[in-house]
């Protein structure tokens, strides 16, 4: 069979005051576009996954707007998708599907509302998509295929994950690659969207793999920039020993998402300088206690270490690794004081790299599940506010209009070219005095 992989990879702010900003404050909007930017290491695993008999090609579209026209000559077609972008994805479905082409659809989004992408597919993949593709592919060979596959309750063995087919990527499009070491969290965030939505349970992928997958980009691509793409990088510290040991010589650069609990290893920290670790980027949520009450479900992680918070950016970034701190402004526990708090906390730690984004409903999640329990949805099933940066329901500390304007007012300040010079500048000095330092106790 000859089988298109389809990425849906664009997303784009509805607020059109937040897209002016986007092109007048870059930095706003630089996660965002990364995010989106990325290849979609879901679909490239299926594919390395894919019998050798099949011919597989792999496409990215981020505007159906721009890029309309159907691939010609296929045999199926698989689709992954954001929230929002999901409207499109399910136009592109429907347009396969008139020309007589099988259409199967996966993803988190799917994974959450999978009757209502099954009217517009002939398969929705449920979960883990390796857990189902070889069927997809037998069924659909024999003109059979179900309308269903897969359950978040039948994982993946992650020792069994196959190497992604990292050479169907025109590799100049990106600057950077995704490895994953580990799927799912232990934690339990309300608002979470991410991989804890396909798998029940959150687990590791054996050293040797993630060590062959780098090998392999480096095959292709002579100094990789690679992103860690788990949801919790270094939960398992031993783990993370081993295999930023073995980097060797790779000489790599890399990126990963973590939670603070990496500023209390002394030793890992240490090899994450060394071993070409760039940034951390950590969930950091609310600078205020108030904000973060309740907002992990299973014991209230991140309110119980709030108060850990200046000193754990202060210790990782004093070895040499840059933080990238995480905000949700609108908590149920924000009001209108947030916006001032945020920046406080962000000059107060000397953070490097700062991100703020709006509470998101995103279906399948328990934050959206109990958003529609409360009837505070905004147009529920307005899938393309799904951004981080819309609002798409009603605050509970202040209006909409308080949480749009603060949000608009905050980025301005914190994206702004002064200060962001001075988090750059604050972040080199404390570097070279904590060398300048070093020297003189050595000496």
């Amino acid at each position: 069979m000859k089988i298109a992989l389809i990425a849906m990879s664009g997303i784009r702010v509805c607020d059109p005051e937040l897209l002016e900003m986007g092109l007048t404050l870059p930095g706003f909007v630089e996660r965002g576009k990364t995010i989106a930017s990325l290849p979609s290491l879901g679909l490239i695993t299926l594919a390395g996954m894919t019998p050798a008999e099949h011919t597989v090609r792999y496409l990215e579209i981020e505007d159906l707007s721009v890029q309309s026209e159907l691939l010609p000559d296929v045999d199926l077609v698989a689709i992954s998708s954001y929230s929002a972008q999901i409207h499109e994805a399910y136009e592109l479905a429907d347009r396969y599907r008139a020309s007589g082409v099988p259409v199967v659809i996966g993803g988190p989004h799917a994974t959450a509302l999978p009757d209502e992408a099954a009217r517009h597919c002939d398969a929705v993949v449920v979960g883990e998509g390796e857990s189902s593709w070889l069927a997809v592919l037998r069924d659909c060979e024999a003109g059979q295929l179900s309308s269903r596959y897969g359950s978040v309750d039948h994982g993946f063995d992650l020792s069994d994950a196959p190497m992604p087919a990292f050479e169907l990527l025109d590799i100049d499009r990106y600057n950077r690659l995704t490895v994953q070491t580990s799927r799912g969290c232990p934690h339990r965030c309300e608002f979470c969207a991410s991989s804890i939505l396909l798998t029940g349970h959150y687990k590791q992928k054996p050293v040797a793999k993630v060590l062959a997958e780098i090998d392999r980009i480096l095959s292709i691509w002579k100094h990789p920039f690679i992103e860690f793409a788990d949801d919790n990088a270094m939960v398992h510290k031993a783990y993370w020993k081993e295999l930023l040991g073995r980097l060797g010589d790779r000489r790599i650069k890399w990126f990963a998402e973590t939670d603070l609990t990496v500023s209390e290893d002394d030793e890992l920290l240490t090899l994450l300088r060394a071993t070409g670790c760039s940034q951390l980027l950590i969930g950091l949520e609310s600078p205020t206690p108030s904000g973060l009450r309740g907002l992990e479900l299973r014991n209230d992680w991140k309110y119980r270490h709030w108060a850990d918070y200046r000193d754990a950016v202060r210790r990782i970034q004093s070895h040499g690794v840059t933080v990238n701190g995480c905000f949700v402004v609108g908590l149920d526990g924000h009001g209108p004081e947030i916006f001032d708090q945020v920046l406080d906390f962000v000059r107060e730690a000397e953070l490097f790299e700062v991100q703020i984004t709006i509470p998101t409903a995103f279906p399948g999640t328990p934050f959206y599940e109990r958003l529609k329990r409360e009837g505070r949805l905004i147009e529920d099933g307005r899938w393309e506010t799904c951004t981080l940066f819309d609002i798409n329901f009603e605050p509970a500390g202040m209006s909409r209009d308080e949480l749009s304007r603060g949000f608009k007012r905050l980025a301005r300040q914190l994206y702004g070219e002064e200060f962001t010079r001075w988090r750059r500048d604050t972040f080199k000095q404390r570097l070279r005095e904590r060398i300048k330092q070093g020297n003189e106790v050595g000496a």
